[in-house]
């Protein structure tokens, strides 16, 4: 393989799927998003030689700058398609609130969350991962999380509090309720 198409590939491999969610994340629609992430790529193969090593910070910036924009751009068409749709339009394209959401949409979301919260809890040690999962994913209490851990009720409390604050701080977020609305 030459040196330009490893590189693609690894950009690939590495950043496809976050790619993925940061555009879901702003579109909502799964082929919308699908196409953000080809028109990305696309973006980045004419840009590809100003890109130096794909896992470096600044890569892992200019992707989201990349995905960010181009979703952003694909989300402002949508607005602008559906002013000039007809009152006659939206009453045929309306979802009646009674309609069951849709299973791969809520596995979506799911799976979003689910990588969000993965990159969030990179910058805790593993007790402290143990604790937050133990807390937020199985609901137990601070005593039960103590008597898994091996260590006393009041530092299972502490410890958790300090990995919220650390993971809020990680995703920029000023508050608890920002820190899971994903």
């Amino acid at each position: 393989m030459q040196p330009a198409q490893e590189k693609l590939h690894t950009l690939y491999k590495i950043y496809e799927k976050p790619m993925y969610h940061i555009a879901y994340a702003i579109l909502h629609h799964t082929q919308q998003t699908e196409d953000a992430v080809s028109e990305a790529f696309c973006r980045v193969i004419a840009n590809l030689h100003k890109i130096g090593d794909p896992e470096s910070p600044q890569t892992r910036q200019y992707m989201i700058q990349i995905i960010r924009s181009t979703a952003i751009s694909q989300y402002r068409k949508n607005a602008r398609e559906s002013d000039r749709r007809s009152p006659w339009d939206d009453k045929f394209l309306q979802i009646p609130e009674d309609a069951p959401p849709c299973p791969l949409e809520q596995q979506e979301k799911q799976a979003m969350r689910q990588a969000v919260l993965a990159e969030m809890m990179e910058v805790l040690n593993e007790t402290d991962r143990k604790i937050v999962l133990l807390r937020c994913q199985e609901n137990l209490s601070f005593r039960e999380i103590a008597r898994q851990c091996g260590i006393k009720e009041a530092a299972a409390r502490k410890r958790f509090e300090r990995a919220r604050k650390a993971m809020i701080k990680q995703k920029g977020v000023t508050s608890y309720e920002q820190l899971f609305s994903v």
